[in-house]
């Protein structure tokens, strides 16, 4: 993780930590770096519906256009939109104004290159040179060559036309129900499942910039489980901010998270004989329930560090199609770039079309352990010291040896917030709970 960009980008409170000044210098040296010693050079520049992103995106844009290249401005559109339309469009990179899942007052930048996945630490590193170390950008064109910003205004409806292709059947006789989390996805969502003939009912669908994952969305999930018992739905389906993950809830009101997204699409492209080396890639936060139902299956599974970013790297690596995280990032190589909530919403509905049974049905295939997680409060500058204090360490010593193999112990800091995530996971859901809060209450105490 670099000075600047974290796991996912770069993020901070709107206008006190990113602010425009900054925004300003991200959009001059990305663009630089991204598109050296090319001509015509279009960057893709898209964003998610919290208030601040009307300001961030004037800074970045006369960033970008400082340095000689155009901007296509495509509004508001799901993250995953813009690393397709980077590709559409053949533009040398796409820029993303949004901090996902957080909380309105804050926003974020994150880059895609020309092939529409996140870029490698060293690109990231180059950028912040030029922007952390007084590194000169040597590129200021006068009169022609200032670049100009161009507004896209059928970007969604590209993203959506481009999604309807990723499936081969209709959703008519179905009935859903959406949580747009007052996020990115409050337009794309519900047309493109509509018109491909489900019955929808749809909330938090009229963002007002400040209503962005306020008791909504992905992390709420709680709102779409009301609405699929209330009426009657088949599937729920809930974004976060920027419409990257997804959770879905079954007809009973059961959460179905991105574990059991990932065991039921595996075994469907499995039997289908379209899963790539009959592997899916996972993150360490997967549940252990996961292994066993691939296990089962004749599936193998790869783990990697949290981030969909070393997921989709170990996926180009060794040329698998479907990876993911527990949390709702899914990734469907065959179609889009990264994580993509839609996509991943559909390829899930298609699955319960397809199959003609139940998605309770369906998610039975895994039985998750009891897992619990929680977050101690620690200074992003402390953050990653915990394994350095000998009291902390001991403490996790001695409940992995408790577990006996039968349950697992993981720690890790936040990349993008001042937390430390404690994870727990075994069979008693009552012990672990207890395990994890005295946990988290020590790393505070002791990095505090």
């Amino acid at each position: 993780m670099g000075r600047l960009f974290g796991t996912d980008g770069i993020r901070g409170v709107a206008n006190k930590e990113l602010t425009c000044e900054l925004a300003y210098k991200i959009g001059r040296a990305g663009a630089y770096v991204l598109a050296k010693d090319k001509k015509d050079v279009k960057i893709v520049v898209g964003m998610d519906t919290r208030i601040s992103g009307d300001m961030l995106e004037a800074a970045l844009v006369a960033g970008i256009c400082s340095v000689g290249a155009d901007v296509f401005s495509v509004g508001i559109v799901p993250t995953p939109a813009v690393a397709y339309l980077t590709r559409e469009l053949n533009a040398e990179a796409g820029v993303v104004i949004s901090a996902s899942h957080n909380p309105v007052e804050y926003n974020g930048i994150k880059f895609f290159g020309s092939n529409g996945y996140k870029l490698n630490d060293e690109i990231e590193e180059e950028i912040e040179e030029y922007i952390l170390d007084g590194k000169e950008v040597p590129l200021s064109p006068i009169g022609e060559g200032v670049g100009r910003r161009i507004i896209v205004n059928n970007g969604t409806d590209m993203y959506k036309n481009f999604l309807r292709k990723s499936i081969n059947v209709d959703f008519k006789g179905l009935k859903i129900a959406i949580d747009c989390g007052n996020g990115a996805a409050y337009k794309a969502a519900p047309e493109l499942i509509e018109e491909l003939g489900a019955d929808i009912e749809a909330i938090h669908n009229q963002p007002n910039g400040v209503n962005i994952n306020v008791n909504c969305g992905s992390t709420r999930p709680e709102e779409v489980q009301k609405l699929v018992l209330s009426t009657g739905a088949d599937i729920g389906i809930s974004f976060d901010g920027d419409a990257d993950r997804l959770i879905a809830v079954d007809e009973k009101g059961n959460v179905v998270d991105g574990d059991h997204v990932m065991a039921i699409c595996g075994i469907h492209l499995k039997n289908k004989g379209k899963l790539k080396q009959d592997t899916v890639v996972a993150t360490v936060m997967s549940n252990m329930g996961l292994d066993i139902c691939l296990k089962k299956e004749n599936i193998n599974i790869v783990k990697t560090k949290v981030g969909d970013r070393y997921v989709i790297e170990e996926m180009l690596n060794n040329g698998y199609s479907l990876g993911g995280e527990q949390s709702g990032h899914i990734i469907f190589l065959e179609h889009n770039t990264t994580g993509d909530g839609l996509l991943t919403a559909l390829q899930l509905i298609s699955v319960v079309k397809e199959t003609g049974k139940k998605l309770s049905e369906l998610a039975e295939v895994m039985n998750s352990l009891p897992q619990v997680l929680v977050n101690a409060k620690v200074s992003n500058e402390k953050k990653n010291a915990y394994m350095e204090d000998e009291v902390v360490r001991k403490e996790i010593e001695k409940l992995e040896e408790k577990f006996h193999g039968e349950g697992r112990v993981l720690i890790r800091p936040s990349g993008t917030e001042p937390l430390v995530r404690v994870m727990i996971e075994g069979k008693n859901q009552e012990e672990i709970t207890d395990m994890a809060r005295s946990l988290a209450d020590l790393i505070e105490e002791r990095l505090n």
